[in-house]
């Protein structure tokens, strides 16, 4: 004979404080482990829609990142003359030829000092990344000491504003724009002419290439001929998609693995309570117990009914946790980024992986946490029982 679910509903209104009490620790802890989980996902995806499926970039063969990545001008030119370069509106070969450099800001809120990403590039930047839009101002002219700065860098650190003055690289630049890139890496960067920065920063080489493919499916070719090629044998070609997935694996990695320290702690105490709550269950309903085994339930009714009732208050945790986290989609933070070094803003992202992994976890601090407390109700003698009342 089965208990009805009646029964296992029943028993947890009629403790309603104790349930409301552990629902409310679990849901937290599901809270903290979803958020967690969030910060991670939302790091990788900014990074990852910072490329597009139709550019690759180049790099010195084995640089880690593009700060310590070297492209010779010589380099650079031959990689304009590969076949499998889409030509610009102009005729000539999509790609720009990029510097990255790191400078130092200060916060508005903190007044503590951070590097900023600076991103020179050349004039077919704007056409191979659609999506960095100017939104106030205008794109900075080539051949001048005016940039354009992300939305994150222009809301987050201070003297940056259209028209102000920045100081860096021994000379003085305008900022003369503001863009939006979406939500990407790009929106916590600096852009100015790459020629200009080079020449202020005393850099003889570029730091990366950037280029449009003709066709996605070339790409196995254009890296076989570049390996061929002597003159591009020490360079290393690279999806543009998977170069910033690449880069956010060491960050991303960092949280999730500190997250899960702290999660654990605060998982096992959660667990605690949820078994201390079912103790305390089986206590006070020794008398039930009791005679439900007296009207020919068999112990592993009574087992799973006391684990179901665990179960349902570890989901019913688990889907407030999960709802609280939903809230952290509107915030964003910033942090360093392991990648380059310097600060980058994002947001927490919600996803079904995150929903499925977070519903998952409590269901099992709700199978831990009442699996001892249901195999006692379970092994209650029936005539010790009955004699309690």
């Amino acid at each position: 004979m089965r208990i009805p679910f009646s029964y296992i509903w029943r028993s947890l209104w009629a403790r309603r404080l104790t349930t409301t009490l552990t629902l409310g620790g679990l849901a937290l802890v599901v809270f903290v482990f979803a958020g967690v989980l969030m910060l991670a996902q939302g790091l990788e995806a900014t990074l990852v829609d910072t490329g597009s499926p139709d550019n690759a970039i180049v790099l010195r063969r084995s640089a880690g990142s593009e700060l310590v990545s070297q492209i010779d001008r010589g380099t650079a030119s031959v990689l304009e003359t590969q076949p499998e370069v889409a030509p610009a509106k102009d005729g000539r070969p999509l790609l720009s030829r990029e510097v990255v450099v790191v400078i130092n800001l200060f916060k508005k809120k903190t007044n503590g000092m951070s590097n900023v990403v600076v991103r020179g590039v050349s004039p077919q930047a704007f056409e191979l990344r659609p999506g960095f839009h100017i939104t106030q101002g205008r794109a900075f002219q080539f051949g001048s000491h005016e940039i354009v700065v992300g939305q994150n860098i222009a809301s987050r650190f201070k003297g940056v504003a259209l028209g102000a003055e920045l100081g860096f690289g021994g000379d003085r630049w305008t900022v003369v724009g503001i863009a939006d890139a979406g939500g990407t890496g790009f929106d916590s960067e600096i852009w100015g002419d790459a020629d200009q920065l080079m020449q202020a920063f005393g850099r003889p080489v570029y730091s990366s290439a950037t280029l449009r493919l003709r066709d996605q499916g070339q790409f196995d070719a254009l890296k076989t001929r570049l390996l061929a090629d002597p003159r591009s044998q020490s360079l290393e070609i690279k999806r543009e998609q998977e170069f910033y997935r690449e880069q956010s694996q060491a960050m991303a990695k960092f949280i999730k693995i500190l997250g899960l320290v702290v999660t654990t702690i605060f998982s096992v105490g959660a667990m605690i309570g949820a078994m201390i709550t079912m103790y305390a269950a089986v206590a006070t309903r020794v008398v039930e117990v009791g005679t439900l085994r007296a009207l020919g339930f068999q112990r592993r009714s009574v087992l799973a009914a006391f684990l179901v009732e665990s179960v349902l208050l570890a989901i019913a945790g688990g889907v407030a946790g999960v709802g609280l986290a939903s809230l952290l989609s509107f915030a964003r933070v910033s942090t360093l980024n392991f990648g380059s070094f310097s600060e980058i803003g994002f947001g927490f992202a919600l996803s079904p992986s995150v929903i499925a992994s977070a519903l998952t976890f409590a269901l099992v601090m709700g199978v831990v946490g009442g699996f001892l407390p249901a195999v006692r109700a379970a092994r209650l003698n029936i005539v010790n029982a009955l004699r309690a009342a």
